[in-house]
């Protein structure tokens, strides 16, 4: 019994030099950001349909190849003449071999034409958003941090890129450059285009949301003991204050693509952006009007690819926001 006592009684000593204590380990602000972000359903949701849409631009040609499809082959077969060329069958002409349906007139498969204008729409996005924001960050934190005449000089350019009539522009340089500009013809002058009007007179967005930013980080205390240190300006720029302006960029980018994905699609809606052949979301609903009553899913189809995409971005965009700056709920 002594024996059984002493057993006994050693079990809570043994049981705590088994098990060592557990360690209290620090989360980076990433991690805590993470957290945060995880618990946002929706924007993971969104998050989820953004990645899946990146790959299928980027493997839209593999994709293309593997399964056979060809976004410029004509079913004339699968159209009825005594109806105007209208595709036969219910939904557009929706079957196995056609999920998505196909164009009136022309037979051209949907889901083809989807896949082939996806790249084309996230490119100019994508484009348009990097330009944007390397001349908005770059005049905005210069503007924010050094004032006087430098802040004034470059917040007057803002408002005079704020002032003008964008889409007036944007449809006078597209239609002006249609022919060849700077060596360029066809499809890559049409991306280039879109993405210098598109990219060049949006900057002053970022640049005034930069600008504020950099007002209140430059009286941070880091930037006090950057200068006592002997460091100078564009040290200060681009080591101290650019990293710690990186979570309102990305925020502010995931929110300026969808619109510059609408930018795009509404300036080849409009005829002046990406021409024909080349598949686009704005140019099968401009091709989709003369249609609408009599075949309304070849006008759903692209304005459903186009809906998706801009709300997947815009949950993306609002949850980065709530996870980076919990201060803005």
């Amino acid at each position: 019994m002594t024996a059984l006592t002493k057993t006994a009684g050693n079990e809570p000593e043994a049981d705590a030099a088994a098990s060592p204590a557990k360690k209290i380990e620090g989360r980076s602000l990433g991690q805590i950001a993470w957290t945060r972000f995880k618990r946002d359903k929706a924007a993971v949701a969104g998050g989820v349909v953004v990645i899946l849409l990146i790959l299928l631009a980027v493997l839209a040609k593999p994709i293309e190849s593997v399964f056979g499809l060809d976004p410029d082959a004509l079913n004339q077969d699968l159209l009825d003449a005594n109806l105007g060329g209208l595709p036969m069958g219910d939904w557009g002409g929706m079957s196995a071999d056609h999920p998505l349906g196909i164009d009136p007139l022309q037979g051209r498969d949907l889901l083809s034409r989807i896949i082939e204008g996806s790249w084309v729409s996230l490119l100019v996005a994508f484009g348009a958003t990097l330009l944007s924001n390397t001349i908005g960050t770059v005049l905005g934190v210069m503007a924010g941090y050094y004032g006087g005449w430098v802040d004034t000089l470059i917040s007057r350019v803002m408002d005079v890129f704020l002032a003008f009539p964008l889409l007036l522009f944007a449809i006078a340089i597209s239609a002006s450059l249609q022919g060849g500009a700077f060596g360029l013809h066809g499809l890559p002058l049409h991306i280039m285009v879109l993405i210098f009007v598109i990219g060049f007179f949006n900057w002053p967005y970022m640049g005034r949301i930069v600008r504020g930013q950099t007002l209140s980080l430059r009286e941070r205390e880091f930037v006090y003991a950057a200068r006592s240190l002997g460091a100078r300006g564009p040290f200060i720029l681009f080591k101290e204050l650019l990293p710690n302006l990186v979570g309102p960029i990305l925020v502010y980018s995931t929110l300026l693509i969808p619109t510059n994905i609408l930018f795009e699609a509404g300036l080849s809606f409009l005829g002046v952006g990406i021409q024909a052949p080349q598949a686009s979301w704005g140019g099968m609903l401009n091709d989709a009007i003369k249609y609408y009553q009599v075949d309304p899913q070849y006008m759903v189809v692209p304005g459903l690819a186009i809906f998706l995409t801009v709300l997947a971005f815009n949950l993306l965009g609002d949850g980065l926001r709530d996870a980076l700056d919990p201060k803005s709920n």
